[in-house]
Order: structure tokens, then sequence, then C-alpha cells
């Protein structure tokens, strides 16, 4: 592969990337106006510009919009609590974890109506649930490798699946319309409250 392949291949990845969130970025806007029942793939690829053909392209579902441009952080939180120090206490290991994803990509206004979206309708929270498996698939074996003793890939579950609950209480309280405090600040609650109980 030539240096100019490997330019193009990485140009086309980023105008790919660059499309896909601004056609969730449109999607999530009718969503929150109309109601995400109420529109139509057509009436986003209306608003967008695009022809229904494109939008099924980057989306192969509506709730796609919404959850899809969150799904691959996951390996962002896989790689960075690999990055974890082995003798790190697990809990703290998967906050940092979680904390360095939220980092790499500032939250918006528009990020909070998403997560609004995503708590009160149910085909949403149920494509959301689908992701949350899919994270948990990355981090338990990592997790199961640190754990000495019996049922280490048991006990792996429930801390992954109670540090995605931390990590969901957190992105909600955020999104509370009310909410004045931080995203991380959130976090840090949420899993302090986990390390101590």
């Amino acid at each position: 592969m030539t240096d100019t392949t490997k330019t193009n291949d990485g140009l086309r990845a980023i105008t790919r990337d660059m499309v896909r969130q601004q056609l969730s970025d449109v999607a999530v806007d009718l969503f929150a106006e109309h109601g995400f029942e109420r529109v139509t793939v057509e009436q986003v690829a209306a608003a967008a510009g695009v022809s229904v053909r494109s939008v099924h392209r980057y989306f192969p579902a509506k709730e796609d919009m919404v959850v899809g441009p969150l799904a691959a952080y996951g390996e962002d939180v896989r790689d960075a609590l690999e990055d974890r120090p082995a003798g790190e206490p697990v809990m703290a290991s998967l906050h940092t974890a979680f904390a360095t994803m939220l980092r790499q990509r500032p939250q918006t206004q528009r990020d909070k109506v998403a997560i609004r979206l995503l708590s009160s309708t149910p085909s949403l929270h149920a494509r959301n649930a689908g992701k949350h498996l899919a994270w948990a698939r990355l981090l338990e074996p990592l997790i199961a490798e640190r754990l000495r003793g019996e049922d280490a890939e048991l006990r792996a579950r429930v801390l992954v699946q109670a540090s995605l609950g931390a990590f969901s209480t957190a992105l909600a309280a955020w999104a509370d319309e009310g909410e004045e405090r931080g995203l991380h600040e959130l976090l840090q609650v949420a899993f302090l409250t986990l390390e101590r109980a």
C-alpha cells in the first residue's frame, strides 16, 4: 500500500465519520423537536439534504442515529483500561477508563438531548442496553485477568455491570434539565459510591 493510498483511506474514514456525525446531529434535533416515533428516515434525509439510501448506508436502523455514534466508544474505554496499572483497584481503573474516554470527545448540549431521548424512548433504551452488553464483552476479560481466586469471571461481570450502571446514571444525571455540575464530577460521585459501598 502506497503512502497516497493510506492518506486517501484516512481521509475517507474522516469524511465518513463527519457525515455520520452530521446525520446523527440532524436526527437528534428532529427527534427532540417532534418525538422519536413521529420522525421518519425520509424526514431525516430531507433535512440533511441526502437520499434515504445514504442515511441507511450510515445507519441501518433509525435507533442507530442516536446510539450508533456512541457504540465505538467502548473500544476507547477498553484501550484506556488496558493502560491502567495492574495493581490499581479495579473500580478505580474502570472509573479512569470511562473518564479518559469522555475526555477524548467534548460533551455538548446535543449530547444531553440524546441522553434524554435514550432514557425516554423504549426502542432507544433497548438499543442502548445492547450497546452496553457489547461494551461489557470488551471489558470483562480485562477485569477477570486482574482478579484472583474463585469465580473471577463472575466477579468481573458484576464489577463491569456495576461500572456501566454508574456511568449510565452519571450521564442521566448530567442530562437532567436543572443539573449544573459537570459530567466528570457526577461520574466521580457515581464511582465513589461504588468504591465506598
